[in-house]
């Protein structure tokens, strides 16, 4: 087979996705295979990932890439690659997670003019509780080796629909008609990422395929490190506390290079930033503060901003084009080099497991508590802060905030049992729930300690 040398620098490995015991990671190395020059089809250039064996050893790709026009796409496109976990012995309960092809089957080859090359594309056969991900080409008509390609485990992979069309043979005068599609994911649930390896799907004539089974994509769960969330305030005398409690990073998701915008191509992003690291902060902001010296229940008010803005989060999603409350993109992508993908950050990061509504709410919050005789109150509320920062620890885009009313809480001295209720005006749509300290549960009862009642009215 001929071949055509990479002479683009290859970047230090990233460390790959690990999905059970299959290794996912990427490449910006590939050999040409075949491509239409002198022929009257359309121009395009078929290429085969081929990571350098120093840099990923033991990594396949999972099938031919396909680029329209004869450009060089080394250093410029990124395909992902597979390798299978070295489990120290001992297979995975669910076996093997690649397997060679058990056979190819003819979809496409070049019979036209004698001055062309010849080239012909292949499926590849999985074996059963396999899949393959795309097709394969040669430069003559000979099936091509059964260690070009690796299939992927039925459970490591996703089901995707057939995309646009890439390319097709019209004008080529070949016996056989042809069409490629590229491959796109589908709709990513919480917490996941479905992505395309950058291979293309297949088929012998020129309408698009209906049946999705047809294209698979690859999967990985959105890794989140959480740590323990900041220390509840509590009053401890009669003077106001400080304003502040100390800010903790409590919880940090890692997204890998293809699923963040940062306005630069594919494979300068890869090797500039293979992983991105998504950022929260919690604190605990004193609201309000009131000492009640009198012999009488006291009420008191105090209004609190909402860190949600709305401009902010636009210019958030204009840099980096991520969502936070709903999968992204919103957009197909349309550079063709990029890898296509859909992802939707963890409920638990974003704090939507109950709703996501909390985030459209830019009105200020109103708290209302009623202090107990000689006693001193005081109300806290959560707030979030999120940064975006790349591999070398530099800032994307803006930080932004979120509220989040669930995490208001009352706390009083001297300490006593406290009941609180939490309850809204009608003009509220949600009932937020209200967190005590001393040993405190939320009641919708009368209480002979402090009430608290928020509302989100202006």
């Amino acid at each position: 087979m001929t071949i055509e040398d990479n002479t683009a620098a290859h970047p230090i490995p990233m460390e790959p996705i690990m999905q059970d015991n299959l290794l996912i990671n990427f490449t910006t190395e590939f050999h040409r295979v075949w491509s239409t020059n002198g022929s009257k089809a359309k121009p395009a250039t078929f290429w085969r990932p081929t990571p350098a064996p120093d840099a990923l050893p033991g990594y396949f790709p999972l099938g031919d890439v396909l680029f329209p026009g004869d450009a060089n796409i080394n250093g410029e496109m990124v395909a992902a690659v597979v390798c299978e976990k070295d489990m120290e012995g001992s297979l995975s309960t669910k076996g093997k997670a690649l397997a060679r092809p058990a056979d190819f089957e003819l979809v496409w080859k070049e019979t036209g003019a004698p001055s062309v090359t010849r080239m012909s594309i292949w499926r590849p056969l999985a074996p059963v509780g396999y899949v393959a991900l795309g097709l394969v080409c040669s430069n003559d008509h000979c099936k091509p080796s059964l260690n070009s390609v690796r299939c992927v485990r039925l459970d490591l992979v996703i089901a995707a629909n057939v995309g646009d069309l890439i390319w097709n043979d019209k004008g080529s005068g070949a016996k056989l008609s042809f069409s490629a599609f590229g491959i796109e994911p589908s709709t990513a649930a919480a917490g996941d990422i479905h992505f395309a390896p950058g291979t293309f799907v297949g088929i012998q004539g020129y309408s698009k395929p209906a049946a999705p089974s047809t294209a698979y994509g690859l999967r990985m769960q959105i890794p989140l490190q959480v740590s323990a969330s900041p220390q509840i305030p509590t009053l401890t005398g009669y003077t106001k506390p400080v304003v502040n409690e100390p800010a903790i990073v409590t919880q940090i998701a890692r997204l890998p290079w293809f699923a963040v915008r940062d306005h630069a191509h594919p494979g300068e992003q890869f090797r500039n930033s293979p992983y991105y690291e998504l950022k929260r902060t919690d604190e605990y902001v004193l609201i309000g503060h009131e000492r009640n010296e009198s012999d009488k229940y006291r009420a008191v008010k105090w209004t609190a901003p909402r860190l949600q803005n709305a401009v902010t989060m636009r210019m958030f999603h204009s840099f980096t084009a991520m969502e936070i409350v709903k999968a992204w993109p919103t957009v197909p992508l349309s550079d063709i080099r990029m890898t296509k993908f859909s992802a939707c950050l963890p409920k638990s990061l974003t704090r939507t497991e109950t709703s996501s509504n909390g985030w459209n709410e830019l009105r200020p919050q109103v708290v209302i508590a009623m202090a107990p005789k000689q006693t001193s109150v005081a109300v806290y509320q959560m707030q979030s802060h999120y940064e975006l920062v790349r591999e070398d620890g530099t800032q994307v885009a803006v930080d932004f905030g979120y509220t989040d009313d669930s995490s208001v809480l009352l706390t009083q001295y001297p300490p006593e049992f406290v009941e609180l209720a939490s309850a809204c005006p009608p003009l509220t749509t949600d009932t937020p729930t209200i967190s005590g300290t001393d040993g405190a549960n939320a009641k919708e009862q009368p209480s002979s300690g402090p009430d608290v009642v928020i509302d989100t009215a202006p």
